[in-house]
């Protein structure tokens, strides 16, 4: 993470989880508003910026988002390098997702930088009908590992600058 005189921050922040978990339609949805019911896999990473101002700092937001898919998972580490926040993403409707969940969260703890703010995010609130994981269950998994937890919905938008936004307030020195 670089910083200068004026609070100009640069941060690096990496998003992890199963394939349709919706992690790019996170991303979509906070750099550039838009959501799409259809989007293609991510192929290796993608990558973004967002610029956000606080009160206390701008922030320059260089957003890995990786791809799900298992064949790419020796990539991460490359991705998760040097990061100032990991969002770990998995889908409410899917006990999978949230099982694979907590093994990237095993990993960042195993290899990722001691100081990485890690987010757990249960996406797809706007499945309720359909979830097969409880939202008690996420946030219990989230306190016991020292996590911060957001359930969100980029098809909705619900908590999705929320989650941003809590990212860059805890990042700024």
């Amino acid at each position: 993470m670089a910083r200068t005189g004026n609070k100009n921050i640069q941060a690096k922040l990496v998003l992890l989880g199963d394939m349709g978990t919706g992690k790019t339609s996170l991303v979509l949805r906070f750099v550039k508003g838009q959501f799409y019911d259809f989007q293609e896999s991510t192929i290796g990473a993608a990558f973004f910026t967002q610029v956000l101002s606080l009160n206390e700092a701008t922030i320059k937001f260089d957003i890995w988002d990786t791809a799900g898919q298992e064949r790419y998972h020796s990539l991460a580490p490359m991705y998760y390098r040097g990061a100032a926040a990991a969002v770990v993403v998995y889908d409410i409707t899917s006990m999978d997702s949230f099982e694979r969940a907590k093994k990237w969260v095993q990993e960042l703890q195993r290899q990722g930088n001691p100081n990485l703010l890690m987010i757990l995010v249960a996406n797809k609130a706007d499945l309720e009908t359909k979830r097969e994981v409880e939202n008690e269950k996420g946030e219990q998994y989230a306190k016991e590992n020292g996590l911060l937890f957001f359930e969100t919905s980029a098809k909705t938008a619900q908590n999705v600058n929320e989650l941003f936004y809590e990212i860059g307030i805890l990042i700024v020195p």
